[in-house]
């Protein structure tokens, strides 16, 4: 499949090529701080990849080699009335992250350099986190008299628990890729070099299964973050039996008494 590249990005870069979205956050020269312009650039990024089947998985990264995304620009936030951060937080900050939580298919965050703030807000609204091994992660808002608030207190506590996000919190430490490992805050870490190679190997993988039974996976797994567990189960095995209905179901057990791969359209 061809590479299909959107030029008219200013502070991003986009292409799809095999079924993969690659975002790319293209501000070098501050750490890939997201500023507004960034931002809307995103957004407009994620309402093509929601209305383009063809891609199957997104992957988010970083230009250059000092950082995945090194939190918001401060030049625009230190402007910003109590009403502007309301809003901000509604639109491009929290409620934004969310979009890609939410969004019907595999999000992956590969985080190569600083990811702090924001940058790791953002990457924790991912589905899966890998890291190269000269990464460093954080959430330094304390320094700055303020928290994070783009959902860091929220989906760092559920992944690693309260203890250890309230030290990371009010410490505003970093932390180096191999303890972010081992708290599960990163899926794996891999020498830098070989970051881009690996992840792909990993957004290939996935983009090769049903989209219809991802969408459905990835709305079970977050629905467990959000109701009992009685709750829970009945809506797996609520979307286990709409799976059942699908052209892809019926695709994957032929394949496998044929013992060949499956050929997955998405219905």
């Amino acid at each position: 499949m061809a590479v299909k590249l959107n030029m008219e990005y200013q502070n991003i870069i986009f292409e799809v090529k095999e079924g993969i979205g690659h975002l790319i956050v293209n501000r070098p020269e501050v750490r890939n701080a997201l500023n507004r312009a960034a931002r809307v650039e995103m957004a407009d990024v994620l309402a093509r990849v929601k209305a383009d089947p063809e891609i199957r998985v997104l992957v988010l990264s970083g230009a250059g080699d000092k950082a995945f995304m090194a939190g918001s620009d401060l030049k625009e936030l230190a402007q910003y009335s109590p009403l502007d951060m309301e809003n901000f937080m509604d639109t491009l900050a929290q409620g934004f992250y969310s979009q890609f939580e939410r969004l019907d298919r595999p999000v992956i965050a590969m985080i190569d350099g600083l990811c702090l703030g924001g940058g790791l807000e953002f990457a924790l609204a991912c589905d899966l986190r890998y890291a190269s091994d000269r990464s460093l992660l954080g959430l330094p808002e304390i320094r700055l008299g303020i928290m994070p608030a783009g959902g860091g207190t929220q989906r760092l506590s559920r992944l690693i628990g309260v203890a250890k996000t309230k030290e990371l919190v009010f410490t505003g430490e970093f932390i180096k890729a191999d303890e972010a490992l081992g708290l599960g805050i990163v899926n794996g870490v891999f020498p830098a070099e070989e970051l881009e190679e690996q992840v792909m190997a990993v957004a290939k993988k996935i983009a090769a299964k049903s989209s219809l039974a991802l969408k459905w996976a990835k709305k079970a797994i977050n629905a467990s973050q959000e109701t009992g567990l009685r709750a829970g189960l009945d809506y797996e095995a609520m979307v286990m039996c709409l799976l059942f209905t699908s052209e892809d179901k019926q695709e994957g057990i032929k394949a496998m008494f044929e013992k060949r791969e499956p050929k997955f359209q998405g219905k």
